[in-house]
């Protein structure tokens, strides 16, 4: 896995990141969506792989991404 500088903190992260919009309680959304047991494998393998970033963000399912 390669990495980079985030901005100008010093931190090192992955170049690659998991996106996380899908993951989280989305019995209150119309698309399909992981729970956390559902989610396990892929951030499992994610950071197997050397995956350091993901993203999310408090909107993604209703916050329950985070």
């Amino acid at each position: 896995m390669e990495y980079e500088r985030l901005g100008t903190s010093g931190l090192k992260v992955s170049r690659i990141t998991l996106g996380c919009m899908s993951f989280g309680d989305g019995s209150r959304l119309k698309w399909t969506t992981l729970n956390d047991e559902q989610a396990e494998p892929i951030f499992r393998q994610a950071v197997e792989l050397g995956i350091t970033l993901w993203a999310t963000a408090n909107i993604y399912s209703y916050g329950t991404s985070e």
